[in-house]
């Protein structure tokens, strides 16, 4: 399929360095550049996994027995820091 397209000048600046740097026609690099692009756009990234870690030694206050969050920040922190 022939074509015409506009290409942003740093995008053209990277295919003619790419072209020089593996001396293959630019019809080459362009769609091996395209195919190599949408392959990766078409894989979506698998998520880094979340891990938590938790911190040892910590202890929570005694005065603590609700499990209201709001709570443990007022024994925390004090009293209206909210």
């Amino acid at each position: 399929m022939r074509t015409t397209l506009t290409i942003d000048q740093d995008v053209a600046s990277m295919l003619e360095k790419e072209n020089r740097r593996t001396g293959e026609p630019m019809k080459q690099t362009i769609n091996r550049v395209l195919r190599s692009g949408l392959t990766h756009a078409a894989k979506p990234a698998k998520p880094k996994r979340f891990v938590v870690k938790p911190i040892q030694g910590l202890r929570l206050p005694a005065a603590w027995t609700s499990g209201s969050v709001q709570e443990l920040i007022e024994i925390v922190e004090g009293p209206g820091t909210r």
